[in-house]
Formats: C-alpha cells, sequence, structure tokens
C-alpha cells in the first residue's frame, strides 16, 4: 500500500490482502474505494451466467467515496463506457432484454452515458451525476447493489428504481436480520 489503507468497517476482523478489496474483473487501478457489489463475483460464476446466455459487458469505473453518509451529494467518479459496451447496451435493449447494472457507480456511468431517451453512447469523462426521483432511470433496467447507510446520497438513487416506500421496507427487513452493509456486506437485487 503506497497511498493508504483500504476503508474498513467493524465488522470487518483484522486485516485482509489488498486482493480482496478488488473485483475480479477488474483491469486497471485507480478506485479509491473498493466496488462491494462486485466483488461478489468469482470467476466460475461469470462462466455459468455465461453459459446461461447472460451476457456481460466491461466499463472502467475509478470508484470514490462517491455516497456520503449524511446527505451531502455524492463526489465526481470517472468512467469510460467503450463503444463495444455502448453497443451491448443498445443492442440488450432493442431486443426487449433488460440492463442489470453491478453497483451505483455503473448506474452514474451507464446515466452518464445515455441521452434523454436512455441511448447509450461511448463516453468518458467525470460524472457528477446525482439520480434522485423524479429523474427517470433511462439506460438501465435493474440494479445489484449492497447496503448503504440509511442517509446515504445512493438510496435517493435506490428510491428512483423502486420507490422509496419498497427502499425503507427492504432496507428495515435488512437491518431486522442482521444484514451487512457496505464493501463486505450483503447484496440484494433491484428490477
Amino acid at each position: 500500500m503506497r497511498v493508504g489503507r483500504p476503508i474498513a468497517y467493524p465488522y470487518v476482523r483484522g486485516e485482509w490482502p489488498l486482493e480482496m478489496y478488488q473485483t475480479v474483473y477488474a483491469r486497471e487501478a485507480g478506485s479509491a474505494e473498493m466496488p462491494s457489489a462486485g466483488r461478489a463475483f468469482t470467476p466460475e460464476l461469470l462462466a455459468r451466467a455465461k453459459a446461461r446466455g447472460i451476457g456481460l459487458a466491461a466499463l472502467t469505473l475509478h470508484t470514490g467515496v462517491a455516497s456520503l453518509e449524511r446527505d451531502e451529494p455524492p463526489i465526481e467518479e470517472w468512467y469510460r463506457v467503450p463503444a463495444e459496451t455502448a453497443a451491448a447496451v443498445e443492442v440488450v435493449r432493442g431486443a426487449g432484454g433488460r440492463v442489470i447494472a453491478i453497483g451505483t457507480t455503473v448506474v452514474r456511468a451507464l446515466e452518464g452515458a445515455a441521452d434523454e431517451r436512455g441511448r447509450v453512447t461511448a463516453s468518458e469523462g467525470w460524472t457528477d451525476l446525482v439520480i434522485v426521483p423524479p429523474r427517470p432511470i433511462r439506460a438501465v433496467d435493474g440494479l445489484l447493489t449492497g447496503f448503504h447507510e440509511p442517509r446515504a446520497s445512493h438510496l435517493a438513487m435506490l428510491a428512483a428504481f423502486a420507490g422509496r416506500a419498497h427502499v425503507e421496507r427492504a432496507y428495515r427487513a435488512a437491518a431486522e436480520r442482521g444484514y451487512l452493509w457496505h464493501e463486505f456486506g450483503d447484496l440484494h437485487l433491484i428490477l
């Protein structure tokens, strides 16, 4: 570790090797925070998804500490949506399929690369996009995400997908059942 230590939460016991904070499909260094939703994927799980006909498309994210926890807006994050990924999104949407983002940062990247109709084009740069109701989600149909703090800015994004009442009900159930939040926590799928 040349710059610092990974963010750690109280339920994470001891020191973990740096590679435990990385997704299996990461290709470029640059993130300040681990993309928690992608951490659960293994090479075997990705191979099974492909074998079942689930398309996978890559983009580059340099995740920052984007979901602050006291009603602050998210910090800008750098992303790159390559032409192949933009084309894959358009093919899926044109065929009536669903685009499922793995993590809130992927949503910010794809929505940042989308026009008013939801058409995704190749794009790169910094996004400061804040997705809150009533702004519609235009390019993404579902989201696999970790659990965020009750006052985190990303909860507004989840409400834009599923409605505030549904998100509150899901979070209440997660808290009652002892689900873990943040990078090494549990995940939920919003469709």
